[in-house]
């Protein structure tokens, strides 16, 4: 049996957002429309291709023997469509980034405003999840990262070091005793990471600190930030997030500082296609530069 290329298309879309609605919505078709995709493709091979359940489409035995074949065949696409094209100025179809919460919320949409000024027929997707996002199942076209990865055939880009400090807003400064050394945090409530749902040990930035009894958690750095912001704690946050937060100040800046680096990864493959290798040549010197320019305070 051989697939034509628009129906593996439908399976890779309902494989990677795992409901039939959202899979219709990324491909601009109707959800029923993609049902019927899937059960003819199965009907085709004569297996069941997802388990459906209340949760969504989630990939049988069958479905993940499928997935390499049609990325596969996906790649080859984009590989003919860019050829056919030949080089243009300027940027255009779409392209996914996936980030952890930081980048994604105080980094990646100004820096992504501008490539998409610069190139006004290009889509841009900001795909900000609490895990890392998978890229051999092509959730994204390319991923922000916190830690490089130790396997896969992934190509692994430093984007920048980035740095990161206790915070608190002048509303708890003032409520609360002066803080001038690491002993007077001793009774004061910490904003962090819920433990077990920590996915990068990059992201363990109080165990480093050495701050213990956390009692206000978020898996969103953004969620930490805005605790801190209304006075509920002091906790560690990103000094390019800072700025978006003038109340805030850092606290105990020379005893406790944490330098973290972004990495981007992509996949292997394509590194063979001429329109997200400069996409991502944009995306790194935009990330370096407005990085720096956040950190410095201007």
């Amino acid at each position: 049996m051989h697939p034509q290329w628009d129906d593996l298309k439908v399976f890779l879309a309902v494989a990677r957002a795992e409901t039939l609605s959202r899979a219709g919505q990324n491909l601009r078709m109707d959800p029923a429309t993609v049902g019927r995709r899937i059960a003819r493709l199965e009907a085709a091979y004569g297996a069941a291709l997802f388990a459906k359940s209340q949760n969504g489409y989630a990939l049988t035995d069958a479905g993940q023997r499928l997935m390499a074949p049609a990325i596969r065949a996906e790649q080859a696409m984009e590989d003919a469509a860019e050829e056919l094209a030949g080089p243009t100025a300027g940027l255009s179809g779409q392209i996914r980034i996936g980030a952890p919460d930081g980048a994604a919320n105080f980094l990646l949409p100004q820096v992504c405003a501008a490539i998409g000024k610069a190139n006004p027929e290009l889509e841009i997707q900001i795909l900000a999840l609490p895990r890392i996002v998978n890229l051999t199942r092509r959730e994204a076209d390319m991923v922000i990262a916190v830690s490089p990865p130790s396997a896969g055939r992934l190509t692994v880009q430093k984007v920048s070091d980035y740095q990161l400090h206790l915070a608190a807003s002048d509303v708890y400064l003032a409520a609360h005793a002066p803080i001038a050394q690491v002993e007077d945090l001793k009774g004061h409530r910490v904003v962090g990471y819920i433990q077990d749902m920590i996915f990068d040990k990059e992201l363990d930035y109080l165990t480093e600190a050495g701050l213990q009894d956390v009692a206000l958690t978020s898996n969103s750095a953004s969620v930490q930030l805005n605790w801190i912001r209304q006075g509920a704690g002091i906790g560690i946050a990103h000094d390019f997030a800072l700025p978006a937060y003038p109340g805030l100040r850092k606290v105990l800046a020379g005893e406790i500082s944490i330098t973290r680096s972004f990495y981007l990864i992509r996949h292997a493959d394509d590194r063979r296609l001429d329109r997200l290798n400069r996409f991502a040549e944009a995306l790194r010197s935009g990330l370096r530069a407005e990085i720096a320019r956040l950190e410095n305070g201007s």
